[in-house]
């Protein structure tokens, strides 16, 4: 079975597209070099909140994401968002069609 993350955060400055550009120039190339790692994204939900979902093999590995993510967001967007929410569940379905080409 495989692991969710899911991390709500109000943007406090900047704009979505801004924080995506940051998060994927800068975080997510530090997931794909951790064992473990199969997904990440960001949800624009409105009113200036994003929800970051990371998809990990494992509970221990999404566990040790959160540290690494909050750390980036200290480093990096600490002054850009503000985080509200941080919980680590199983991901028991999570299925889709493929895009054609």
């Amino acid at each position: 079975m495989r692991y969710a993350r899911l991390s709500t955060y109000d943007i406090v400055k900047g704009s979505f597209d801004e924080l995506t550009a940051l998060t994927e120039k800068g975080i997510l190339p530090m997931f794909n070099k951790v064992p473990g790692f199969v997904d990440h994204g960001l949800l624009d939900i409105g009113n200036n909140k994003v929800v970051a979902i990371s998809i990990w093999e494992t509970r221990d590995e999404a566990q040790n994401s959160a540290t690494m993510a909050a750390t980036w967001v200290k480093e990096n967007v600490a002054d850009r968002v503000r985080l509200v929410t941080n919980s680590i569940g199983s991901l028991a379905l999570f299925h889709g069609t493929p895009v054609a080409a």
